[in-house]
């Protein structure tokens, strides 16, 4: 009998399921699959799995740090009325935290008005409520009303905060300055670690030629590096693009596919991969992670340095609501945005959920950031999840898009978790979306996760054609529930070069439908389909984590 077509009760219950089938024969027992055999036998290296064992905060710590607490937002004025402006008193209260070194800032339960962004500027500062039940931030104004309108660096008359920003943004304080004043005089700036014309960066020393796996590297000069920096490894593409060849797993068909028209996709070269050194032994150093890819000289591979990071900071135990307007037409959003991290590295979001917003939670040039027990809520969203300019490391567990509670207006467009900008080794994990999709946005993003997820998949991809390729290498979509029987973007073994659909119900294709951006031979891996939460193990990045 086809699965094509289950009830997300079935699905959730997925591993209930499972044991009484094993028990009463109505259901196929659990199953590990060749491949999984394969990967534990080289992790590091494996073509079409990437290893994200140790993607998140502090490498996928459970346990995030509790601060002491230095402030509570009404000692600075805050009131819990609903109507009073607390926009001014929360940031006086971070600000404060910031200049005492760090540390917790509180907001007890109630609703408080903000008509303002909230400003996480400083590193080791948490903002926690008292629960997301619990706590309320009421947004009434939008980016445009706050920051000024802001148009694409590519042309058009697109609304960048379609894609970026925050009514609570997570960035250094510096760099949001920066970011706020190119946004005035109308200088659209790139969004990421080396400033807004990717300037801002300095050479440390030279890297000498590395695989891809490999978690030591020998440098020309050791003596700029210590244990604990946090540096950026800096590949620059060569003439005959074969960097962007690289990411896409190489062979016949990157190689003939016409790299050179797409602007937009060669505008995110050089890739920039932040990660901290953990040793130093001569010339040899030591990573917190392995090499995403291979270092080859002509790529002139460098560590340098980059704009001042964000680091040991979250946003803890409330809602963030905004005022109910109308979703904008398709890329014109005005900025009733969420939670966004911007050039964060070790930072959180843990029981957050944002109601009534344009865009729900984004990874804007952040890595190793984990956001924990999440929600997107209210009239629908662009997109629920963004993860984009070179977002790399990240994890996204236990979060929930939950159904629209009104349709969907005319000339909108619903995406879902979104990847895009040659980001990589990112992990969506243990996902309830009751609608959206499984988002690659182009700009060739490779080497990222998706596993055991139960979805809805309604949504659409996005992407200029200018930005390239759909997916570039090591996809793997693992124990994927597909409610409505759709196939885009879910089953990619005929999309996605070098990619792993494992453990998918069977699917169609209808709606959307793309072809692969790559002639020939794609070298992806399907197995246990038409299985339903019978893969083991059932959590992808779960088992890499006991690989360590």
């Amino acid at each position: 009998m086809s699965n094509a077509h289950l009830t997300r009760r079935t699905l959730l219950g997925g591993a209930t399921a499972v044991a009484l089938g094993a028990a009463t024969g109505t259901a196929r027992a659990a199953e590990v699959p060749s491949i999984w055999g394969e990967f534990r036998r080289t992790p590091f290296t494996h073509p079409q799995i990437p290893y994200v064992g140790r993607a998140g905060y502090r490498a996928g710590t459970r346990r995030f740090p509790r601060p002491r607490v230095v402030a509570d937002v009404t000692d600075f004025g805050a009131v819990a009325d609903g109507s009073t402006d607390c926009a001014p008193a929360i940031n006086r209260a971070l600000a404060a935290a910031g200049r005492a070194g760090g540390g917790t800032v509180t907001i007890p339960p109630g609703t408080f008005r903000i008509d303002d962004v909230i400003r996480v500027g400083a590193s080791n500062v948490v903002l926690r409520g008292a629960g997301s039940g619990r706590t309320t931030l009421y947004a009434t104004k939008n980016l445009t009303e706050l920051i000024g309108a802001y148009g694409s660096r590519y042309g058009g008359d697109k609304s960048s905060w379609s894609w970026a920003g925050g009514l609570i943004w997570l960035a250094p304080s510096a760099r949001w300055a920066s970011l706020v004043a190119a946004i005035r005089s109308r200088a659209w700036p790139f969004e990421g670690w080396t400033g807004n014309r990717r300037d801002e960066w300095t050479t440390l020393t030279a890297v000498e030629p590395a695989r891809r796996g490999e978690w030591t590297i020998t440098v020309a000069d050791p003596a700029p590096l210590r244990a604990g920096r946090l540096v950026l490894l800096r590949l620059a593409d060569d003439p005959a693009h074969t960097l962007l060849q690289h990411m896409a797993g190489g062979g016949p068909g990157p190689a003939a596919y016409s790299w050179g028209d797409k602007t937009k996709l060669t505008s995110y070269v050089p890739y920039e991969w932040p990660v901290r050194v953990t040793r130093v032994h001569g010339r040899r150093v030591t990573l917190e992670r392995p090499l995403p890819l291979d270092v080859r000289p002509e790529w002139d591979p460098r560590l340098t340095t980059h704009e001042t990071e964000l680091t040991g900071s979250g946003v803890e135990g409330l809602t963030l609501r905004a005022v109910e307007t109308p979703q904008s037409p398709h890329l014109l959003d005005k900025g009733h945005n969420g939670v966004v991290l911007q050039c964060a590295y070790d930072c959180w979001v843990d029981d957050v959920t944002v109601r009534d917003v344009d865009n729900g939670f984004g990874l804007v040039a952040a890595s190793a950031c984990t956001l924990r027990r999440t929600r997107v809520a209210g009239r629908g969203s662009h997109h629920p999840y963004f993860c984009r300019e070179g977002s790399h490391d990240n994890l996204v567990e236990d979060f929930t898009v939950e159904e629209r509670t009104v349709p969907a207006p005319a000339g909108t467009q619903l995406h879902g978790i979104n990847v895009e900008g040659l980001s990589s080794h990112n992990v969506w994990s243990r996902g309830d979306m009751r609608m959206g999709t499984f988002d690659s946005h182009r700009g060739l993003p490779f080497a990222n996760v998706r596993t055991d997820i139960t979805v809805d998949n309604d949504g659409r991809h996005g992407g200029d054609a200018s930005a390239g390729p759909l997916f570039g290498a090591r996809f793997a979509h693992w124990n994927i529930r597909v409610t409505n029987g759709r196939a885009g973007l879910m089953r990619i073994d005929g999309l996605a070069p070098y990619s792993a659909t494992v453990g998918i119900n069977e699917v169609t294709e209808f709606d959307q439908r793309d072809v692969p951006d790559f002639t020939g031979d794609l070298h992806s891996r399907l197995e246990l389909y038409g299985t339903t939460d019978a893969v083991r193990p059932r959590n992808l990045y779960e088992a890499q984590r006991t690989l360590r």
